[in-house]
């Protein structure tokens, strides 16, 4: 019985393809203290999160 060589062919392996790349992390600026920080992540500069304070703050 005869077996297709290759079922998917390059150009619908790289449509398949095109959503697995990586994106550039996204970084928002803290309100109160102007920092650049990711978003749902802790401040480590001022060491606060959602508004409560979670770790002491680091000193420059």
């Amino acid at each position: 019985m005869a077996v297709p060589k290759r079922k998917v062919t390059p150009a619908k392996r790289g449509m398949r393809r095109a959503h697995d790349r990586l994106e550039a992390a996204s970084y928002i600026e803290d309100s109160k203290t102007g920092n650049l920080r990711r978003n749902h992540h802790i401040d480590l500069k001022s060491g606060t999160y959602n508004g409560r304070q979670v770790l002491p703050p680091q000193e420059d």
